[in-house]
């Protein structure tokens, strides 16, 4: 072999060999989190690793806590910082070997029958009713007949927050996401007023789900049928990501769940969302709750009264009541990113029926290739509202600490 040959070969297996070692995923990274103006308490950290770049499974802070690891397949990484306070930096370093155990058991995901049921630690904490299931009772039209919901919502001492199918609003389910007033190629579907047989949301498949440490959920896809033409039609097709968080104990212990929902158009024409009292994400409470003085809210803005309360703007709302002799509740909190930002809510003078409705500030349109996203977190407790962690709760969800990447 001439001289001149071996250079050539030499240098192409150096090259290669430097392909090889940039391609090998990285089994050391470092993070350094900082808080900023905020207090941080099991605050839930999501960062963006690159699929494939990274081979790690634990991560490490500089007195040397272990912090439970969960990732994704497209490199998404999520942890939870138990207290970070105001100002404060944090280096972790994510490493190879054996991942970090939580805190009990984590989140559970599993299916039965129609649901998919999740539980904290072998608690529940709720359910997503996918096909249709049964009628509670036998006097309920089959117009009626759907899944794509949330329903029961559980406490973390057990008791449930939701109703499904009341008698005085049989349209109404736990936590669902229909549009009301609305304008397809000149027809007036309703997706809400299921009784009308103008429109439904129709349940369409779970995309999938898992159980982790750190998080448990599911995507579910669903369909908005128009059924005012000749023939039902799809106008929007819509996708939920619901993740249940694993949060420390406490001594005001509560579920933790994010919720999304993409809604894109089905076909080349749009859906004009035309301005109305309701529409969008819905809650239904507890059955003991329906009538006056049962309920109690607190807004963001402190309001307490439920009429002065109805078509305000705020960043979250909390409701509650009695449930077998105890004050439970759950609070949404309105992502800033939400369309119409802090949006206007519909909450009932006397039925525990509550529903962020940007439609109340006028129409609007998702459009073929826009698609309408939102998210909002939910929290779930025993007892009455605490404005202050409410507040901070919201601030943590609006403004995660800054993340920065090192070490790749």
């Amino acid at each position: 072999m001439n001289s001149r040959l071996a250079a050539r070969l030499l240098t192409a297996l150096c090259l290669l060999e430097g392909a090889l070692h940039a391609a090998a995923p990285a089994s050391q990274l470092q993070l350094t989190l900082r808080a900023g103006p905020l207090k941080r308490h099991e605050t839930i950290v999501t960062v963006d690793l690159a699929p494939g770049r990274v081979r790690i499974a634990r991560a490490t802070d500089e007195t040397g806590t272990v912090y439970p690891l969960q990732i994704e397949a497209d490199g998404h990484a999520t942890f939870r910082i138990p207290d970070l306070g105001r100002g404060e930096t944090r280096t972790l370093t994510m490493t190879d070997g054996a991942p970090a155990r939580s805190e009990g058991s984590g989140i559970e995901v599993h299916r039965s029958g129609h649901k998919l049921k999740i539980s904290q630690d072998g608690q529940p904490v709720l359910e997503y009713q996918a096909e249709p299931g049964a009628f509670p009772r036998d006097n309920i039209s089959e117009r009626y007949r759907r899944g794509g919901y949330l329903h029961p919502i559980f406490t973390p001492s057990g008791r449930v927050v939701t109703d499904d199918f009341p008698a005085n609003h049989t349209h109404h389910h736990g936590v669902w996401s229909p549009w009301t007033h609305t304008e397809f190629e000149g027809r007036h579907p309703d997706f809400w007023n299921m009784g009308e047989g103008k429109g439904r949301v129709e349940f369409v498949d779970v995309a999938g789900s898992w159980s982790g440490p750190v998080h448990g959920g599911f995507r579910a896809q669903h369909r908005f049928v128009d059924l005012t033409g000749a023939q039902p039609w799809p106008v929007l097709n819509e996708s939920w990501d619901v993740r249940v968080y694993q949060v420390g104990p406490a001594a005001n212990p509560y579920r933790m769940f994010d919720w999304t929902s993409t809604q894109t158009c089905a076909g080349n024409r749009p859906l004009i969302l035309l301005q109305y009292l309701y529409g969008g994400l819905g809650f239904r409470g507890n059955g003991a709750w329906d009538g006056p003085g049962n309920e109690s809210i607190l807004t963001s803005n402190g309001e307490s009264d439920r009429v002065k309360a109805n078509m305000t703007r705020a960043r979250w709302i909390h409701v509650s009541g009695l449930v077998d002799g105890r004050v439970s509740g759950i609070a949404i909190l309105s992502h800033p990113d939400n369309f119409r930002a802090p949006q206007p809510m519909r909450v009932h003078p006397s039925e525990p029926f509550f529903c962020f409705a940007p439609s109340q500030m006028g129409d609007f349109r998702i459009e073929p290739g826009h698609p309408y996203v939102a998210h909002y977190r939910f929290i779930v407790a025993d007892g009455p509202p605490d404005r202050s962690e409410l507040d901070r709760l919201w601030n943590d969800y609006a403004t995660p600490p800054e993340v920065v990447i090192g070490g790749r």
